[in-house]
């Protein structure tokens, strides 16, 4: 990806995350991390990768939610901004977080538990 690209993506995850953080009122969107930003060439498209805490049913909801004002975010990527086309907006359900919580939780059911204490931690009594 060009840095061109790769500007316009990472402008674009912070004008969309900003956005969701203080001026979208959609009640079904909560909870929601926005991770990155995805251009294509032409700019004219968007992916936006988002991760969302909750039930698969929540996750749905405010993937529902931010699609549904898609538009409203798209006037706050043209207003902040300056290029030829606003790209329009897909949002995609990162699962990463998700996945690694889940990696972690089964490699300490896996793995054996490792003393915490080691000797520089511990103190002389005085």
């Amino acid at each position: 990806m060009s840095r061109r690209l790769l500007k316009a993506a990472e402008a674009i995850r912070g004008v969309v995350s900003m956005a969701i953080l203080t001026e979208l009122r959609d009640p079904r969107v909560k909870n929601v991390t926005v991770v990155g930003a995805e251009v294509l060439p032409d700019m004219k498209s968007a992916k936006v990768y988002v991760s969302i805490m909750g039930t698969e049913k929540e996750q749905q909801l405010s993937l529902s939610g931010l699609q549904n004002a898609a538009g409203f975010l798209q006037k706050k990527i043209a207003d902040r901004i300056e290029t030829r086309y606003t790209p329009r907006l897909t949002f995609v359900l990162d699962k990463g977080v998700k996945n690694s919580l889940e990696v972690n939780r089964i490699l300490r059911e896996v793995l054996p538990p490792t003393p915490v204490e080691t000797a520089d931690d511990q103190q002389p009594n005085e």
